[in-house]
């Protein structure tokens, strides 16, 4: 398999010996893997707002999911000097222009995020050659907009990731119509409320990866009941 099968057809390769180089480079997890082999990494990103093209990361909390286990020693979380001011958006995460103003920008932040995206231990277990973890986020989009553009911006490729989004593993569980989504009844909290998971202050990049991380764990086990075997990948994945 080439880099343009990794990429995706069409797409642009990275620079060579970049952070998004080597993350090219490492192989994707087999669909069909059993999911407590596949190795993810919540996370979550808070921003100025929701478009990409306009809008700037101004924080990255990140923690692995391994072996149904979430790895907290391995929990990130990085404040990022954006290139203009935070605006109104500070009402929502507290993240103000003088708070952020001796923080790295996201040059020197993206590359430990993509650091995180892989991993040298590959399914049960063995050590070789280097494997994609799978992204896990709630609502992945904004996730995965955001580090697309970021690295379209920095390295001049994109890079195309296995994606498990827990909102819309809740809405197939939950039965939620398309058209219902911006009722609320599929927000993180909502639905960590469903399996009577505790409360978190929200809008904190590395709280909310942790509170996604639990929220798959909890839905995973009830998944597993349901189809009474254990999960493969291709059950939870949405990308």
């Amino acid at each position: 398999m080439g880099l343009r099968d990794v990429l995706g057809v069409g797409r642009r390769l990275p620079e060579p010996g970049t952070p998004l180089a080597a993350l090219a480079q490492a192989s994707r997890v087999d669909p069909r893997t059993p999911l407590a082999e596949v190795e993810l990494l919540a996370l979550d990103l808070e921003t100025t707002g929701l478009d990409p093209g306009r809008h700037e990361v101004l924080s990255v909390g990140h923690v692995p999911v391994v072996g149904g286990r979430v790895l907290l020693r391995q929990a990130r979380h990085e404040l990022v000097r954006p290139r203009g001011p935070v605006g109104e958006s500070a009402v929502h995460h507290g993240l103000t222009d003088d708070r952020l103003a001796d923080r790295p920008d996201l040059a020197q932040v993206l590359p430990g995020v993509l650091d995180a995206l892989r991993t040298d231990t590959g399914p049960s277990g063995e050590v070789g050659r280097p494997v994609r973890r799978v992204l896990l986020a709630h609502f992945a989009q904004i996730e995965t907009a955001f580090l697309d553009e970021a690295c379209r911006r920095l390295y001049g490729a994109r890079v195309a990731l296995q994606v498990v989004d827990t909102l819309t593993l809740a809405q197939r569980m939950l039965r939620v119509p398309t058209p219902e989504l911006a009722t609320g009844r599929l927000r993180l909290d909502a639905c960590r409320r469903t399996y009577r998971l505790p409360r978190y202050r929200a809008h904190s990049a590395v709280t909310d990866a942790l509170a996604c991380a639990e929220l798959f764990l909890a839905q995973t086990a009830e998944l597993a009941e349901q189809h009474g075997r254990p999960l493969r990948l291709a059950d939870v994945l949405t990308r």
